[in-house]
């Protein structure tokens, strides 16, 4: 198949996985300016910048979670995505994936733990929301890659700040962008019947509750493990319908 321009043959699947691409480059060209920056700084001021974007991620979170047009689905979708988490132990595993990415890329094993803070922490922060969903949809089934661009632009910018404050691990969560948006692409034509409007807006929701755990662990004000909570995001694609098939009984 030819691009728009008529010139270059690309397949169609490598025509709408452009924007995910954009996306994951300025994710990793973010990380590393910010790295850059990061040698810089000291490490008190350091520490002040992360934060205070853990005061900014607690009300990004928040406005997220505001959008719900039903608490009872942020409930809901909240315990039983707990349940699922802890019992698969998601945090574990990510926290192993991070560790074994950490000891292959960077060879000060002092910083561990941050690096897989850093990680879990841009991932969750680039794949959550309706940007996320909505962006990589278009670019499946239109080829419109306006909103992945968009989004890519402020994940970037936000790249540089996160590895200013939380190192190298900011640079793996690329992949987790390439992997959440890159799979939703491909599978649009599937997905796009399941992520109406409304499942769209409570799983943005549920992800901004999520994210404000992201914002408390970055204050210092304590550890929560929204590893475990990940599995709420998609609950709303299953809980939502069945709710309304009850609704019609």
């Amino acid at each position: 198949m030819e691009s728009k321009e008529g010139r270059f043959a690309v397949t169609k699947e490598v025509w709408h996985m452009l924007g995910t691409l954009v996306n994951t480059a300025t994710v990793i060209l973010g990380g590393l300016l910010g790295l850059l920056l990061g040698t810089r700084v000291p490490q008190r001021l350091r520490d002040t910048v992360m934060q205070g974007i853990g005061l900014c991620t607690l009300v990004i979170g928040a406005l997220s979670a505001m959008d719900t047009a039903s608490v009872l689905t942020l409930i809901i979708c909240m315990v039983l995505g707990g349940f699922l988490g802890e019992g698969i132990n998601i945090e574990k595993r990510l926290e192993r994936l991070g560790s074994r990415a950490q000891a292959l890329l960077v060879r000060e094993q002092a910083t561990g733990s941050l690096f897989v803070q850093g990680f879990m922490t841009a991932s969750l922060l680039f794949c959550v929301g309706p940007m996320s969903i909505v962006g990589p949809l278009e670019s499946g089934l239109s080829g419109n890659h306006a909103t992945q661009v968009a989004k890519a632009l402020m994940d970037g910018v936000a790249a540089i700040f996160l590895s200013a404050a939380l190192g190298p691990g900011v640079l793996l969560s690329a992949a987790a962008v390439l992997a959440y948006q890159g799979a939703i692409t491909l599978g649009a034509s599937l997905l796009a019947p399941l992520l109406t409007s409304s499942v769209i807006v409570e799983m943005s929701a549920v992800g901004g509750v999520i994210i404000m755990g992201i914002g408390f662990t970055l204050t210092g004000v304590g550890k929560i493990r929204v590893g475990n909570m990940l599995p709420a995001i998609f609950l709303p694609i299953a809980y939502l319908p069945l709710v309304n098939w009850i609704s019609t009984l």
